[in-house]
């Protein structure tokens, strides 16, 4: 039930793979995950009912996005058909028997897994998988193989609706990777102090035999560990770090660095990723893959020949000379390390921002005087009207107006902009060569990266 959201249906085609009869429901069959699970011969009734469970399943999936009064999940305990959610399932069916490798952490978990994951195969011990991101070595986000390792992208969002637990608490780590705690998910945490009692409980879970890779820079994360009973190895920039990164150099291509290991030096690297938070993710990987005693060689090798993820710093095209760039960015931090990492490796290029505020948190309150800082990097800011929480009261949802005030008071250019046809046509005709471009949204934005595209190849052909 959900099939459609990118975790449940990547579940789908791992349970068809393994040999299991699938079928599921969803309220919008759309692609690309309707083409992705026609291709895999999964059935899916598009809408919820009753008649979706017959003939009756052995068991059920529930995504969260599903809610206790959805007519499906009313007959499914009334039938008293066996159910479980969908972290548990991924556990059950393929995590239990094999060694976890857990990435978690407000920021940084789709690329910093996809690192893990990518790398994995490249030093000969491919992983199975599932992760929030298409990964582009493997042109997918879920992976199940017979090797001894599984990859997982820890999630700190509730589970079910019969289960208001992170989904991380499922997943039984050996190896935990944390990169950041931060407040997020504001339509399920109240506060900070909410999400870290999540977080200490996936640490206190952790057995003593495991490890737990930490970001020592982050105070939250050093509090949050206090409650290990494993080994915590703590990374990050700053002195007395296990690990450290030193000496960053960042390029449109590529960012180099060198790494520490208590205090002596362990090498040099490069990844395709910019900016000082990719650099962080990838030193995390290096310390999780020297304690699984991979060569460090070896590693960094395999970072080198690192593809990066779908829509994380993605380049989707250049055009009339524009250089276009998906990134998935939402919350204030995200979106500033993303900016600052963009303007470095761009430097002496005009960066234009688009975003559209999309989150259940982005579209609140909470992060509208937070949101004003969060753009300096950039030259020119265009923001994009969300579509409004029916839910919430007026008076506590996100101004994308108050924004654009707010960012022309610090002295930043900022546009305002009800629809995304306005948005382009101001592009079209204000984009200029060797302008980049950085879209972000945690959704597909109305296709604006790929419409950005055509209109400016269109302009120059027009133009000749």
């Amino acid at each position: 039930m959900g099939i459609c959201g990118t975790g449940v249906g990547a579940l789908a085609g791992m349970l068809k793979s393994a040999g299991y009869t699938v079928t599921g429901s969803d309220q919008q069959v759309y692609p690309p995950m309707s083409d992705f699970l026609a291709g895999q011969n999964i059935a899916v009734q598009s809408g919820y009912s009753p008649d979706n469970l017959e003939p009756r399943p052995d068991l059920v999936v529930v995504g969260n996005v599903i809610r206790r009064e959805n007519p499906e999940a009313l007959a499914l305990a009334e039938r008293a058909i066996p159910y479980v959610s969908f972290p548990q399932a991924l556990s059950h069916f393929f995590i239990r028997d094999k060694t976890s490798l857990v990435v978690t952490g407000t920021h940084g978990k789709t690329t910093t897994s996809s690192l893990l994951a990518s790398l994995l195969r490249e030093i000969g011990a491919e992983p199975s998988f599932m992760i929030g991101g298409l990964v582009q070595a493997f042109g997918r986000n879920f992976n199940v193989v017979e090797g001894k390792y599984f990859v997982a992208e820890g999630d700190e969002y509730d589970t079910a609706f019969f289960d208001k637990g992170p989904k991380f608490l499922h997943y039984r780590p050996h190896i935990a990777i944390l990169t950041s705690i931060e407040f997020d998910h504001a339509d399920i945490y109240a506060d900070l102090a909410a999400i870290k009692v999540s977080f200490a409980k996936l640490v206190a879970s952790m057995p003593p035999d495991g490890f737990l890779v930490a970001c020592w820079d982050d105070p939250v994360v050093r509090e949050v560990c206090l409650g290990a009973k494993c080994t915590v190895v703590g990374y990050g920039c700053t002195e007395g770090c296990e690990w450290q990164v030193t000496d960053l150099d960042v390029r449109p291509s590529a960012t180099s660095f060198q790494v520490r290991k208590n205090g002596a030096s362990f090498g040099a690297f490069e990844n395709v990723l910019p900016g000082q938070h990719n650099a962080l993710n990838a030193l995390a990987v290096i310390a999780v893959l020297d304690i699984l005693g991979f060569a460090r060689e070896d590693v960094a090798q395999g970072l080198r020949k690192f593809q990066g993820v779908r829509r994380r710093q993605e380049v989707r095209g250049v055009a009339r000379g524009v250089t276009v760039i998906d990134d998935f960015a939402h919350h204030p931090t995200a979106v500033r390390e993303t900016l600052g990492a963009l303007g470095a490796a761009y430097a002496g290029r005009r960066l234009v921002a688009v975003f559209e505020p999309r989150t259940n948190s982005s579209r609140r309150k909470v992060f509208q005087e937070a949101y004003a800082s969060a753009f300096d990097a950039a030259a020119e800011v265009l923001v994009r009207e969300p579509a409004p929480l029916v839910n919430i009261p007026e008076g506590e949802r996100f101004s994308s107006l108050q924004l654009v005030d707010d960012l022309a008071s610090r002295g930043l250019a900022a546009g305002y902009f009800s629809t995304t046809e306005a948005l382009l046509s101001h592009l079209d005709s204000t984009l200029r060569e060797g302008d980049v471009v950085a879209i972000m949204s945690n959704g597909g934005f109305d296709n604006i990266h790929q419409r950005l595209l055509e209109l400016l190849a269109r302009t120059v052909v027009t133009a000749q």
